[in-house]
């Protein structure tokens, strides 16, 4: 139920977990209502191989809610991505949160965000990028609540469902 505050614990990314994330991703590329610019869904080795991506200083968490019968599921799932590929950029990375649909509103969010946070400072890097689309406004509150700043809007940078999209660039400097 949103609103509702679970009992919910952040760890590193398993290799166990890529199906749950696939799941929560894949539900997300085929929203009508944008949160990633990705198109097609992953396949279980796509996310396997996104997975071994995000070890190290670029890693992978996840949000586990323990139910009623005490069994842990992952509900949500973030990662640290190198922000760019020259090595001008290499102290800084790009953050992304996705939270299962169903569990919208209990902080689930909020813990993933402020953990990375934590590994990207414990990393040595130098400031956090959050690149979001323009009509997510819950994630937009979510980076600013965290201490991100509006840094500017890409403007129609993206097409999907047959709608232009812009980008919010956030940064917090770490």
């Amino acid at each position: 139920m949103p609103g509702t505050i679970h009992p919910m614990r952040v760890r590193l990314a398993l290799r166990d977990d890529a199906e749950a994330i696939r799941r929560i991703y894949n539900a997300e590329i085929q929203a009508v209502e944008p949160t990633t610019f990705d198109i097609v869904p992953r396949s279980p080795e796509q996310q396997l191989e996104w997975l071994d991506q995000h070890q190290g200083a670029h890693p992978a968490v996840v949000a586990l809610d323990r139910n009623s019968g005490g069994a842990e599921r992952v509900v949500g799932f973030g990662s640290l991505s190198p922000y760019r590929s020259r090595p001008a950029y290499a102290t800084s990375v790009e953050n992304s949160v996705y939270v299962d649909r169903d569990h919208r509103g209990e902080g689930i969010g909020r813990a993933l965000l402020e953990e990375l946070l934590v590994l990207a400072s414990s990393h040595g890097f130098h400031t956090v990028v959050a690149r979001v689309v323009g009509r997510n406004e819950a994630s937009i509150a979510l980076h600013r609540s965290c201490g991100f700043e509006l840094v500017g809007v890409e403007r129609e940078i993206g097409r999907k469902h047959g709608r232009w999209l812009d980008v919010v660039a956030l940064q917090r400097m770490l």
